[in-house]
């Protein structure tokens, strides 16, 4: 078929679109069409027995169909066969006769354009053939260097004479961009066309010669690697044929060097146990589970910081300022602390070796510094500090180590800390010691005995290492809440060092000095873009936190900084916001009522009782009513077994007054039954608490309250209650009585009087034996506050309390 036999060009035919490639017009190729425009195009073409142009789209145009989407040169062909498919498609079969360019649109719907022929221009046919031997030479080094070519392509070039018909050949097989493909298809000038395909021959030839460097240098580093790996391989199954693994003996010898260099810093026993267990690695097989489990075991022996200490020359005057500059307050703790490090000072000045640890425990309650103390400790001494939370520790293994026998076994966290400390002496803080639990594991207070024991610390046995470790240069700084729940033989180990609760002024201090200008800090506020006043400060201790420490005053404080920042981004015309009175509420979202004030208004049946909790001290309201029965007493109020023995206690001393006349009834107050008063019986009334039930009553129900020191405090409410006297409700008091009408010491003074502070109390009753050797400890704000009157016997604290 020929161009001939078809209409003289240029001509009106249909377009058809092309998005993938270049058609040539030697080709017979099949094409399926799934576009309604090129299937109108083809039908149009089958219809009318004309030609097509097949013409591809630009390549930043694919998949649209306008002509301005179009190169405007394409392949002149007929169709030859057109099938239509089920999915909807329409296969052809297409037969390129001629290249042809397209001279203007004829229509849209379908696509048809004004066609004309690509006519070669006339060429010198000695040059042509000079050019066209230059491009098949450079078509057989690019087949050398790629597989563009196959053999009977090649043959087909070399024989081939027509020369516009070689070009496309070349062309249709090498990979050419859309935009090269078009200029050398667009091209009339065969020369033109010779000398722009050999250049780009040229180009691909080197890409194609770099491109088959690369992949034979990486083939030859992956065979090399390779090859590499499995001599290796074959080395190491040699070897341990043979018996001659280098690697693990330079393993094993590693292990040699590092126990010898710590020959003389360790212990006689620990070098037997580790040199021991070495010898037994070098015999094991290397994939033994047992071999595994002893490098383990050396990894973690041969780590422990033999020898190795703090050398800091010990100077009492910066442990004293180190203390002072990180806490206010805390006068009696300080001191004792000073006091033990100035015995050490003094001992090593005089050449004394001393053998023992100390063993200090911080108790009182949370947020107080007891563990803030240990950290500026550590940090006067230039010591490591290691924290050891034992709070609800039930495993005595996590201290003591695993025995290696079990899978996953350590040593215990004190061996544990002494390496991650890198020191033999580091500072060891054991938190919460009062916490630790008792379970079918063990006991881990038992190990605890061996570790705080001066005595016996110095050879304190891990069961992991099997060797004994020497903690007498470590000083253990235990914390806890309270000291009634440390087991009794524990106890006896420790030197206990009481960190009450602050007062308000105390707390102003600390907010002022150290928890204002820390939260500011990191929150990246600046101090002058926030001020708080000194009431808004003490309104926010007073009636924001409820606890004897300052942890939840720093939250309050944090909480108020965020808000401040928040403020200062969202009003950038903010430059500082001030804190007053007014303002505080904008700020926090409720106040906290820690200690109701007093009304200052004597009141029936209701007593202020001082009371200790293990966040602070307390002031109890005790209540009691009386109800007409038999002399039976009702106790609510979630009471402990001692508290309630108290009560009982209590109401023995109050019927033993009213009998003895101590205690003065009026007749009024005796309830009398009808026929008793129709008679005109006179009652004895000493029997008034026979005639009474009495129920007595202790808020917040359900907080649990436990402890003697209330019995004052509940003889006052029930003789209040049965004698219609009144109670001065401005005084406060705290003391244990006995049957007898003693009033006996009690314990948490400090507590309870802070507390009584806070409730703004006039006067305090507390018994003779603390005032005489407790009141000391008492700040001076308080007892400048409160006038502190000394009891001995009930009779002087109902003289004092009733109307």
């Amino acid at each position: 078929m020929k161009l001939s036999d078809y209409s003289e060009f240029p001509a009106n035919i249909p377009v058809i679109v092309e998005d993938e490639l270049f058609l040539y017009p030697f080709m017979i190729a099949p094409l399926f069409l799934s576009d309604e425009s090129n299937i109108k195009a083809a039908s149009k073409a089958i219809e009318e027995s004309s030609l097509v142009i097949i013409c591809p789209t630009k390549p930043s145009h694919e998949g649209e169909r306008g002509f301005e989407s179009l190169y405007n040169a394409g392949v002149v062909g007929s169709i030859m066969r057109k099938v239509s498919l089920p999915d909807g498609r329409v296969k052809v079969l297409f037969q390129g006769l001629a290249r042809a360019k397209v001279i203007s649109k004829v229509s849209d719907s379908p696509l048809v354009a004004h066609v004309d022929v690509i006519n070669a221009t006339n060429v010198s046919s000695l040059k042509i053939d000079a050019i066209l031997e230059i491009l098949r030479e450079k078509v057989r080094t690019l087949a050398g260097v790629s597989n563009y070519f196959p053999p009977d392509l090649l043959r087909t070039i070399e024989e081939n004479h027509d020369y516009n018909r070689i070009i496309d050949l070349i062309c249709s097989t090498v990979k050419l961009k859309k935009e090269q493909a078009y200029k050398l298809f667009v091209e009339s000038n065969t020369e033109k066309r010779f000398l722009d395909l050999i250049e780009y021959l040229i180009d691909e030839i080197e890409a194609n010669k770099l491109q088959k460097e690369i992949r034979s240098k990486v083939h030859t580093h992956i065979e090399k690697i390779n090859k590499e790996y499995f001599l290796k391989e074959q080395l190491k199954q040699i070897q341990k044929e043979l018996g001659s693994d280098t690697s693990r003996e330079e393993e094993i010898e590693e292990y040699r060097k590092k126990l010898e260099t710590k020959k003389e810093k360790m212990s006689t026993e620990a070098y037997k146990e580790i040199h021991k267990q070495i010898e037994r690695l070098s015999r094991m097989h290397p994939d033994s589970s047992d071999a595994s489990m002893t490098q383990t075991y050396l990894d973690w022996a041969l780590e422990i910081p033999f020898g190795q200490e703090s050398k800091k020359e010990l100077k009492i005057s910066e442990v004293e300022n180190q203390l002072d500059k990180d806490h206010f307050s805390l006068e009696k703790p300080k001191e004792r602390i000073a006091e033990f490090f100035a015995v050490k000072e003094l001992m090593e000045l005089r050449g004394v070796k001393d053998s023992s640890g100390a063993i200090i425990c911080f108790f009182g309650p949370p947020g107080v510094g007891k563990t803030s103390l240990a950290n500026s400790i550590a940090e006067a001494l230039k010591r490591p500090l290691i924290r050891i939370a034992l709070g609800g520790l039930e495993d005595v293994n996590e201290l003591r180590g695993h025995r290696r026998t079990y899978v996953g076994a350590m040593p215990g966290r004190i061996v544990q800390g002494l390496i991650d400390a890198k020191k033999m002496n580091p500072v060891v803080v054991l938190d919460e010691i009062d916490k630790v639990a008792k379970t079918g594991r063990g006991d881990p207070t038992a190990a605890l005995l061996e570790v705080l024991d001066p005595e016996q610390n110095k050879e304190f046995r891990d069961y992991y290492l099997n060797f004994n470790i020497d903690l007498s240069k470590v000083i253990f700084i235990a914390t806890a809440n309270d000291v009634g729940k440390i087991s009794a033989p524990l106890r006896d180990r420790m030197e206990f060092i009481s960190i009450s609760s602050y007062t308000p002024q105390e707390k102003f201090e600390i907010a002022s000095r150290y928890l204002i200008p820390q939260e500011l800090k990191k929150h990246g506020l600046k101090k002058s873009e926030l001020s708080i006043s000194k009431p808004a400060l003490k309104e926010l201790i007073h009636s924001y936190t409820r606890e004897a420490g300052v942890r939840n005053l720093r939250r309050r404080i944090a909480d108020m900084s965020r808000k401040v920042a928040r403020e200062i981004l969202e009003h950038p015309e903010i430059t500082k916001v001030s804190l007053t009175l007014k303002n505080l509420k904008d700020y926090f979202d409720k106040t906290v009522f820690e200690i109701e004030k007093t009304t200052k208004v004597p009141v029936l049946g209701v007593v202020n009782g001082l009371a200790w909790t293990a966040v602070g001290g307390d002031v109890l309201k005790i209540e009691s009513i009386r109800i007409k029965g038999k002399g039976t007493m009702q106790l609510t109020g979630s009471l402990g077994d001692v508290m309630k023995e108290s009560a009982h206690i209590a109401y023995s001393v109050v019927k033993t007054l009213i009998d003895t006349k101590r205690l003065q009834i009026e007749d009024s107050n005796i309830p009398l039954s009808v026929k008793e008063m129709e008679d005109g019986i006179k009652i004895d009334p000493s029997e008034v608490y026979k005639r009474y039930d009495l129920h007595l009553h202790i808020p917040d129900g359900a907080t649990p309250k436990d402890g003697p020191s209330a019995g004052i405090a509940m003889v006052s409410v029930i003789s209040s209650i049965l004698s219609s006297r009144k109670i001065r409700s401005e005084i406060a008091m705290t003391g244990e009585v006995s049957l007898s009408g003693d009033v006996l010491p009690i314990g948490g003074l400090r507590e309870k009087l802070i507390a009584a502070h806070k409730a703004d109390m006039s006067k305090v009753l507390i018994p003779l034996k603390n005032y005489e050797r407790d009141l000391d400890e008492i700040p001076n704000e308080v007892k400048e506050s409160l006038e502190i009157v000394p009891v001995s016997r009930i009779e002087e604290v109902l003289e004092l309390i009733l109307v």
